[in-house]
Order: structure tokens, then sequence, then C-alpha cells
């Protein structure tokens, strides 16, 4: 569901209505401007992006309107107004950044109150100017003389722009710049976003567009083009993106809670060849991993734990497994929620649709901040072990490496091979001490190594 718009008013009182019979007083309040301010679309966000404004200053808007489409630290938001009115004027153009609770745009009530938002506008842009003055002016030596700085004037886009316009949000070009919708409609009419060249502002592909590319006879596909070399330069300065910021943000918290590491060698014979025979159903492996562990996690509550205050933990009431996914620029954790209770059938399905909206960049906040325990697993890359930092607010993460064939030593003293993984676990040690973590591992391999109940 799409966030409403956060809005702060300037407020007119109109007469004070006296009630005889009950000797209370009413007020009606007439809103006549309404500040739009940047909502936080997550608890960790503390900047949005604006990628883009659906609607153009002068637009008339009714309640439940999409009017932008915000970045947070995690994924593109489709944001409503729960406000009938006007946008009147536009603060924080497209591509730019704001933080979260400062002014992004004005509402007005009626069309005759667009004057006075547009100079709530700007006395806004002016007050901020000038505060960004007075420090550049502190920080200068008494020799130096600061020179004016020109005040941002808010011009709207025209109404025709070429085709090779890059739209500001698209990071140089990188990225395909496109509506929510857009998105959903490409990938059911099955279009290639990055063939589709946008009618919407600064080159935006919307609706029309994919359908528009989805209708077209296709055309004969042109011989490959030699590789780009790369955009930036070796030794170039460049900037977080909004979700490297949070990431960034995420590992120094990190850094605050005592942790500790122990490791585990788990033989997936098995669990390798009940896979081979249910994933002709759509079972991924990611999914028989995240059901393995959230059964073991009923055994052991206290691996599932958290620890927020550092005065106490919780003991939390469902096992969401959260496993970490790599999208273009930046890391996520999509939620397998209530894992220890849904099918493995259910399961996959669902961790298809995460990821999906994960790389669309349009997971919802409680498909991505839920989780109470987190996987890693980088086996698919030949990964055999490795260390997971702690995220803040979870109590336990588990690195998985890959499943090798290793030569052992068998109970009757023979020799022969099997299939092995090993799987480290980084727990919060406020919380969770050692042995609590090799219970769990302990029984975690067990169901791996005996895996009939994750089909159950």
């Amino acid at each position: 569901m799409a966030n409403l718009l956060q809005l702060r008013s300037s407020f007119l009182p109109s007469r004070q209505i006296h009630s005889p019979s009950r000797r209370l007083r009413h007020f009606r309040v007439e809103a006549k401007v309404r500040e739009i301010f940047m909502p936080a679309l997550s608890s960790t966000m503390t900047e949005g992006k604006i990628v883009s404004w659906l609607k153009s200053e002068g637009d008339q808007l009714s309640k439940g309107d999409s009017v932008v489409v915000v970045e947070s630290d995690k994924a593109d938001m489709d944001v409503e107004s729960f406000h009938d009115g006007f946008l009147a004027a536009i603060v924080v153009p497209e591509g730019s950044s704001a933080p979260v609770g400062s002014a992004i745009a004005f509402l007005a009530e009626t069309e005759s109150d667009i004057p006075l938002a547009k100079s709530k506008a700007s006395s806004n842009s002016s007050s901020s100017s000038s505060s960004s003055d007075q420090t550049q002016t502190v920080t200068e030596t008494p020799d130096q003389k600061s020179e004016p700085t020109p005040v941002p004037i808010s011009v709207p886009a025209p109404s025709t722009v070429p085709i090779s316009s890059i739209h500001p949000a698209s990071e140089g070009g990188k990225r395909v710049v496109a509506s929510p919708y857009a998105k959903k409609l490409a990938k059911e009419l099955n279009v290639n976003l990055a063939t589709v060249i946008g009618s919407g502002p600064m080159g935006r592909i919307v609706a029309k567009d994919v359908e528009s590319a989805a209708s077209s006879p296709p055309l004969t596909a042109p011989p490959p083009k030699v590789a780009a070399s790369p955009s930036m330069e070796l030794g170039s300065v460049v900037p977080f993106t909004t979700m490297q910021g949070a990431v960034s943000r995420n590992m120094l918290e990190s850094l605050s809670v005592p942790t500790f590491r122990v490791g585990y060698t788990i033989t997936t014979d098995a669990l390798d060849a009940l896979y081979k025979k249910i994933k002709t159903k759509g079972v991924t492996m990611t999914a028989l991993l995240a059901k393995a562990t959230a059964m073991a996690l009923t055994q052991h509550p206290v691996v599932n734990s958290s620890c927020r205050d550092g005065k106490s933990f919780t003991y939390n009431s469902s096992i969401n497994i959260a496993v970490a996914v790599a999208i273009d620029g930046g890391l996520i954790t999509p939620v397998l929620q209530d894992a220890d209770k849904v099918d493995i059938y259910a399961l996959s399905r669902k961790w298809k649709e995460l990821v999906e909206k994960a790389r669309a960049k349009q997971l919802q906040p409680q498909e991505y901040n839920s989780g109470t325990f987190t996987l890693s697993n980088l086996g698919m890359f030949g990964v055999d072990r490795f260390d997971a930092i702690l995220p803040p607010g979870i109590g336990a993460i588990m690195a998985v490496g890959a499943s090798q064939p290793t030569l052992v030593g068998t109970k009757d003293g023979r020799i022969g091979i099997k299939n092995q993984m090993q799987v480290n676990v980084t727990a919060d040690h406020r919380v969770i001490y050692g042995v609590d973590l090799a219970a769990f591992l302990q029984t975690l391999s067990k169901i791996i190594e005996d895996p009939k109940d994750l089909t159950f």
C-alpha cells in the first residue's frame, strides 16, 4: 500500500460557533496551505531522494492520488496525498535529496491559494539559503570576502522534453527510471524497460510507454555493441547512493554491539537429494535453508531474540527469516515471515516474489524490516566460508558457504566422500551465548541431514 504524504498546515481559524444545548464550543478550521514534507518510509531512513514527481505544479489533487515517487534507503515508493487541493509549488526537484521532515512541496487548498503557497515556498527556499550562507561565512577567514550566493529558483519543467534527456534520478543513465505501475506492467507484458523510451517528465517511463512497446512489432535486433568503458574515472570520488548511505550507517551502528562467532560443518547429501527431487516444483535452495533454520529456531527461541536498548531483550513471537540479497547499488534483506509455519512450496513462491520486488525496488517496509534472524548465502559463488556482520536490531546472522565434496572419515573407520557446507553464525553476546549457538547448530545439522520434515 502506498504511503500517504505527510503534511503540515497553515491554519486560518473561522468564527466560533456556540451550541446552546450542550454549552460546547466547536471550531471549524480551514487549511489554506499545507507543507508537504519528506516522509519517513522506514525506521532507518534519514533522508529521501525524489525519483520523480507524478504531478506537476498547478495540478489538482484528490485524496489518494499518487503524487511523488521517493527513493528511501530500501526501496522506491509511491507516496499518496490524503488531502484534496492543488500542487502549488515543488521545492525539491527530481533527482535531489532532502532530510526526513523537510519541506519538498506545498499544497494549496484552492486554486486562489496557489500564490500564497508559492510565496511560502520562496520564503522557505530563501531561509534555507540564508542558513547555508551563514554557515559558509563562519568558516571563512577574516580576510576572505564571501560573494553572495544566488537563491535557487524552482523553474517548472517544460511540457516537451527531448527524448535524449537523461532523468536526474537515473544516475547518469545507468538506472532505468519508470513509474512503479510501469515496472509492474513491463513484468506482466514481458517488456524490457531498457529498450523503452519514456515520454514522462525528463524521459521517465510511464505505463503508456510500456503498452506501446508491447504492441509494437518486434524489431530486428541490432548487432551487439562493444561494451563501453566504465563511466567512472579511476581515482574519482563517488558519493554514496541513498541505500549505500543506509548500509554505511547500519554497519557503523553494528560496531557498538559485542559479537562472537561459532562455525559448524553440516553434511548436505540428503538435502541435495531432496532439492533435486522437488526443484522442478519451484522449490529454491534459499527456501529450504530458511525453512530448516526456522524449524531449528523453534527449539532455540533465544537465538531468535533481539536486544535494542542494551537493557533488555525480546523473545520474538514470530520467526521471520531475513535473507540478504545484492541489488544494483546496495544490499537489502527481504523477509520470509513465519517461515516455520509456511510450507516449503508457498515459501519458495513467496521468496521469488520478494526477490523480484527487491530488484525493482518495490518492497514494502514490512517486507524488509521485520526480520528476527538473518541468512547470508554466498555458496552459489563457490565461497566455502565467510563471516557476516550482525545487522542492528537482530540477535544473530548465519553465513552459509558452498556445499562441496569433502573427504571424510566414517564412524566405522572407513574413508568416504560426502557433500559438506560450512556455516558461521555471528551473534549478539549480550543476549546469546556460545552454548546457545552450539545447541542451535546441532539441531540445524540434524534437520538438514535428515530433511524429511522440510516438506511437511
